[in-house]
């Protein structure tokens, strides 16, 4: 990838990614609102499957699961700044994210198998490239691109959610997993928005956000996967 010259992106970024951050700001109220909810429920859960003493497995699989989406939003936050500021370490930290990708498809191949570790490492390899592609539409100032990039972006959202509800049924809910992949969605867009426009207090409290997102995503999974394979922890 060539490297953007950080003054011409800020420059470029200006007109394409106000609006952008207005409309993630009011997509965002709804879901981060409820986030005590989503915990409560998530505690709830739990206690109603007995699980008043932890097994090690389930500790195990606990603890990678928050190491693994942590990567990926660390490595995705290094990719968007190196991006900004037109850093030589772009390429090896986007190689570095999309190895996490690779990670978190081979963490559920014990469960659903080796196809579908790589169908998710696949999904999420898309994932991370519709990224980098709307960092490069912003980046060149073109609007159109931009709404195709992000329009493509969403719709892999929706087909990751999907796989997630089609492996695991009971547990996984289409909605509730489509709208765990929204809330991702739009606050890495929110977060890449505001460091490109160099507001950085807006950027670092997005990550704040972003991180207790996806901790409650990452237990969300690992609840849906013991509840599934209850012998196995």
């Amino acid at each position: 990838m060539d490297t953007p010259h950080p003054n011409r992106t800020r420059w470029l970024l200006s007109g394409v990614l106000t609006g952008a951050i207005a409309a993630v700001s009011l997509a965002l109220a709804g879901p981060l609102a409820s986030s005590a909810e989503r915990a409560t429920a998530h505690d709830e859960a739990r206690m109603s499957r007995g699980h008043s003493k932890v097994s090690g497995a389930e500790l195990r699989l606990h603890d990678k699961m928050r190491k693994l989406w942590e990567d990926h939003i660390a490595w995705t936050r290094m990719t968007i700044v190196s991006f900004a500021e037109g850093n030589p370490d772009l390429q090896p930290t986007l190689d570095r994210l999309l190895r996490n990708q690779e990670d978190i498809g081979d963490a559920i191949k014990p469960f659903y198998g080796r196809n579908a570790g790589n169908a998710l490492t696949s999904l999420l390899t898309d994932h991370i490239n519709g990224a980098v592609d709307l960092l490069i539409a912003a980046e060149s100032g073109d609007e159109q691109a931009f709404d195709r990039a992000r329009a493509a972006w969403y719709e892999n959202g929706k087909q990751i959610a999907d796989f997630l509800h089609k492996a695991n049924r009971r547990n996984w809910g289409k909605r509730e997993m489509r709208s765990m992949m929204r809330t991702h969605l739009d606050q890495t867009l929110a977060e890449a928005a505001h460091r490109l426009a160099d507001d950085y207090a807006a950027d670092i409290r997005d990550y704040e956000r972003i991180h207790r997102h996806i901790l409650e995503m990452a237990d969300e999974l690992t609840d849906g996967i013991v509840a599934q394979f209850p012998r196995r922890f």
